[in-house]
């Protein structure tokens, strides 16, 4: 299953019943789990870690902005961290089988229902950012609160991506974005006397002021003592030991020494033992060392491909044809989206950056459904077998029997033809990249529409074998589906042959 990461972020760390009604608002969203939940009284704040699938991560992180809108009042707030919102922040980021255009679309999704349905104006920052300016949180959070409540409404520069002009008059804004994997820090330096000394070492290491390019810090008190926080962005470039190290050197070049550092939240496992490998001076060092990786390797199976091929390969009918379409419809979406990636940049196709920024984000959320599809393809089988194994007698059973089959025959053609439209439209998106994108991928674009050419001919054929077996009580609902399935196939052909020509082109230099 492909997952992503997100760590809302509440303006409430002292009311117990709040922090619960946020969690399992999160918690109790299908498809959702609850990691980590963190409070800070002094910052009055929470941090909720939670991972979901890709349909998931929306309605969850929704629902407990919903839960912050009604019970957490701003006007009355009052704590040590900066913030704009009730729900303050909503950074989606990218796990194993996910990318970051997954998470910008996320992103902009909860963007509009936040609005729309929330009454909340949403600004969408770092990687999520529609303009330069609000890529840096600190940015889009400027003059907190009580200054965003007259800006929003003054100054052109701070018109919302999404909703009014004007803040919710509890809730406030919310800044939500997509972004690397982020593990929030602090560096404690005793007596709340040492706060000038905090924020100095803060100014020096934060990247905005000349500092460590990936860190982000401010000195604050925090239950009587000094505090460096700090938001490092990237633990690859910018190691959590190296970090530490260079808050101590500042700090003794004070006359101050640390007390202790904490985390917030989760942290990936790499990042402590990167740390404790440096700490000791290790030689050598790599996660191939590592037992309990092995042992969970081995555990696992190995490789999600691996898994799959082996469930596709095994003596039970599903996952079947059906899925192994939607699957290969979901490959050729993503060698689209990283033929459109390879072209985003590069200076000789400036002229269809834009085109290839929105097409990229159109492959992704093609591939996230595709990729939904290869399990409900299975279970619409499961359903038409449950049906044809009811009773056959009495008359009465007989009649509720047929009447379920048919039902489930149907679902078991409509989800095969969403698979034959997604593939087209997939089919489509490579025709485009392997025309207008970067030349040198351009037969990475034809591979693309070759297979969801494939996939659209394959779950076309499972739409036929269905319908096949409808009687006339469905009325022309066979004939309407085929017609349906017999289009896309001829859409997705002729994306396909254009992705071959161009691919052609390319080759001999045309």
């Amino acid at each position: 299953m492909s997952l992503v990461e997100c760590v809302p972020n509440f303006s409430e760390g002292r009311d117990p019943a709040v922090i619960d009604a946020l969690r399992d608002a999160i918690a109790n969203t299908p498809g959702a789990h609850v990691l980590d939940v963190s409070s800070d009284p002094s910052h009055n704040r929470t941090v909720i870690t939670f991972v979901a699938s890709l349909d998931a991560a929306v309605p969850a992180a929704f629902a407990a902005m919903a839960v912050a809108r009604d019970r957490i009042d701003l006007t009355t707030h009052q704590g040590e961290h900066p913030r704009i919102g009730a729900t303050d922040v909503v950074p989606f980021v990218p796990l194993d089988g996910t990318t970051m255009d997954d998470c910008i679309a996320l992103a902009r999704e909860l963007g509009a229902r936040a609005a729309n349905e929330l009454g909340i104006p949403v600004y969408l920052y770092e990687r999520a950012a529609t303009r330069p300016d609000r890529e840096n949180l600190a940015d889009v959070r400027r003059g907190e609160f009580e200054g965003l409540r007259t800006d929003i409404t003054t100054n052109p520069a701070r018109v919302p991506d999404f909703g009014a002009a004007a803040v919710h008059p509890t809730a406030g804004a919310t800044a939500i974005g997509a972004r690397p994997f982020l593990v929030a820090y602090n560096v404690y330096l005793g007596d709340a006397k040492n706060l000038p000394v905090a924020k100095e070492i803060a100014k020096a290491i934060r990247g905005s002021s000349g500092g460590l390019r990936y860190v982000k810090g401010l000195g604050l008190e925090v239950d009587g003592q000094a505090q460096v926080s700090m938001n490092l962005v990237d633990t690859e470039k910018t190691p959590l030991h190296r970090v530490f190290e260079i808050v101590k050197s500042e700090a003794a070049a004070h006359g101050v020494q640390p007390t202790w550092s904490e985390l917030v939240g989760l942290v990936p496992e790499r990042v402590l033992l990167e740390a404790g490998a440096r700490h000791v001076q290790l030689r050598g060092y790599s996660p191939a060392m590592l037992l309990d990786r092995k042992v969970r390797e081995i555990v696992s199976g190995g490789e999600a491909v691996d898994a799959f091929l082996s469930r596709i390969a095994g003596p039970t009918p599903t996952p079947g044809g059906g899925s192994v379409a939607a699957h290969a419809g979901a490959l050729g979406a993503a060698l689209a989206q990283m033929v459109a990636g390879l072209t985003i940049g590069k200076k000789k196709y400036a002229a269809v950056e834009t085109e290839m920024k929105e097409l990229s984000l159109r492959a992704s959320a093609l591939r996230r459904q595709l990729a939904e599809l290869v399990q409900r393809d299975a279970d619409s089988y499961e359903t038409v077998r449950a049906a044809y194994a009811m009773p056959r007698e009495p008359e009465e059973a007989a009649t509720a029997r047929n009447t379920a089959i048919q039902r489930a025959l149907i679902f078991a053609s409509e989800v095969p033809l969403e698979t034959a439209r997604a593939a087209a439209a997939v089919a489509q998106l490579a025709a485009t990249v392997a025309e207008r994108g970067n030349s040198n991928a351009s037969t990475d674009g034809a591979v693309a529409a070759l297979i969801a050419e494939a996939a659209c001919k394959g779950a076309a054929l499972n739409v036929r074998v269905n319908i096949a077996s409808l009687d006339e009580s469905t009325g022309d609902v066979g004939a309407r589906l085929a017609s349906e399935a017999r289009a896309c196939i001829d859409a997705a052909s002729v994306h396909a042959r254009l992705a071959e020509a161009a691919a052609e082109r390319a080759m001999s230099g045309a």
